[in-house]
């Protein structure tokens, strides 16, 4: 299935000023004609240029609700990080009961699901020493998409488990068609979510062959819809089922906690999560039994979807951690049920970065791309629309940009022209040589 992204871009706010080229760490985004583009193949959903673009012309975009009248009972899957977004609040049913009054008819925790996960590993960590160390964490998308496109060396480390908020689906699902009567394919189910990522992978799943959510919703969105019912509530029905464990995934390093007794290694932030990446695969962390590896800062509740400062989201679910038992949820299956919590299909390698399908021709692009970027002046100043300048040859070599884009290419050509001091007229000023002041002599 092809893959339908949720970072979008508005054409009308962008003003092709280049900040986003630069914070993308898969160079996915180029400005040509002043304007950005984003290509489809290499985009990870980070959210990256959300938050670095000054025009707010990136965006990312979640299921409308309106969705909800294609189902005739809908259920909804808050993710953890939902509960940190609320100003003083003490008790996670009231945004569990508020829920039920915007249009929804059962509520399945996602930190339920959770805790359920969690358990498992610990299950499998009593069973035995893994085959590979270290265990990387399957919870975050972004980093699953970034190391089947950047590191597939490291795809055999990578959990077997699915998300978190897949497994809740699945349950919630199978729950609701056993206590409505309805058939599974008229029951809705629909994860509210913190980031971009879980938005597509709510789409196109990478661990399952076929998608088990109906959509997802943006936490900004379903936040301001529960501000009102939340005050009004006339009754607060007893309804979450989750300890502390579960709320823990909220933020980086609660799943490594829940896993106990292991050595485990917490890493929020994409640059981050590239270096350490980088430093596995190099073999240069091998004491470390699990890597917990979060695209976003302070994990889930730094996602591009939230509402509040993920610091203070993080200070608000450990203050509703406070008289929970650790963990209310156990994996119960037995047998071949306990597939239930596994992927369907490998994780495969992306080969976005494949100059042609011909391996000659390949070789030959691969060639004059090298001669090309020697030829550059390694600046990297993205004034061409491109990263860097051995992005810049790539373009080049695959027709997506011409020499003339170099601003130094056009200095050279210029210098025929115009003379070598005037050619450094054409450069912006920090580019240009100095120019000695003779005045004071």
């Amino acid at each position: 299935m092809a893959m339908r992204h949720s970072v979008v871009l508005d054409s009308r706010r962008c003003r092709g000023c280049t900040s986003c080229i630069k914070g993308c760490p898969t160079e996915a985004i180029r400005v040509r004609g002043r304007k950005a583009t984003i290509l489809p193949d290499r985009c990870i959903d980070c959210g990256e240029c959300i938050r670095i673009c000054p025009h707010k012309a990136i965006k990312s975009v979640g299921d409308q609700l309106d969705i909800l009248t294609r189902f005739e009972y809908c259920v909804a899957l808050p993710e953890p990080a939902l509960y940190g977004q609320f100003h003083n609040l003490d008790n996670i049913d009231i945004i569990l009961n508020a829920l039920l009054k915007i249009g929804f008819h059962k509520v399945f925790e996602v930190a339920k699901a959770a805790e359920m996960i969690s358990d498992f590993e610990r299950q499998a960590i009593c069973a035995g020493p893994p085959k590979v160390t270290p265990l990387i964490s399957s919870s975050c998308p972004t980093v699953l998409r970034l190391i089947r496109m950047r590191f597939p060396k490291l795809l055999p480390h990578v959990a077997c488990t699915i998300l978190p908020m897949e497994l809740a689906a699945i349950l919630a699902r199978r729950e609701a068609a056993e206590e409505t009567g309805l058939p599974p394919e008229r029951i809705g189910v629909f994860a509210i979510v913190p980031c971009s990522s879980k938005v597509t992978a709510a789409r196109v799943s990478e661990g399952l062959q076929a998608p088990v959510l109906d959509g997802a919703f943006a936490i900004r969105d379903i936040y301001l819809r529960l501000l009102s019912p939340m005050k009004h509530l006339e009754q607060i029905e007893p309804m979450s089922s989750v300890g502390i464990m579960g709320l823990g995934w909220a933020s980086c390093g609660g799943e490594s906690a829940a896993r106990l007794r292991e050595q485990c290694v917490a890493v929020d932030g994409v640059p981050n999560v590239i270096r350490m990446l980088e430093e596995i695969e190099d073999g240069r962390l091998p004491e470390a039994d699990f890597l917990e590896l979060s695209a976003c800062t302070q994990g889930c509740v730094g996602g591009c979807f939230t509402v509040e400062n993920p610091y203070a989201a993080k200070m608000r679910i450990k203050g509703l951690m406070k008289g929970l038992p650790v963990s209310r949820n156990r994996f119960p299956f037995q047998g071949e049920e306990r597939d239930i919590v596994r992927r369907d299909k490998d994780l495969q390698y992306l080969p976005t970065f494949v100059l042609d399908q011909d391996l000659g021709a390949a070789l030959n692009k691969q060639l004059r791309i090298q001669e090309l970027e020697s030829n550059l002046p390694g600046l990297h100043c993205g004034s061409c629309g491109a990263p860097s300048c051995h992005a810049f040859a790539e373009d080049v070599v695959l027709g997506r940009a011409t020499v003339d884009d170099c601003i130094f290419k056009v200095r050279e050509r210029m210098r025929s022209m115009a003379g070598k001091d005037e050619a450094d007229d054409y450069l912006p000023p920090p580019f240009r040589r100095q120019q000695h002041d003779t005045s004071r002599r």
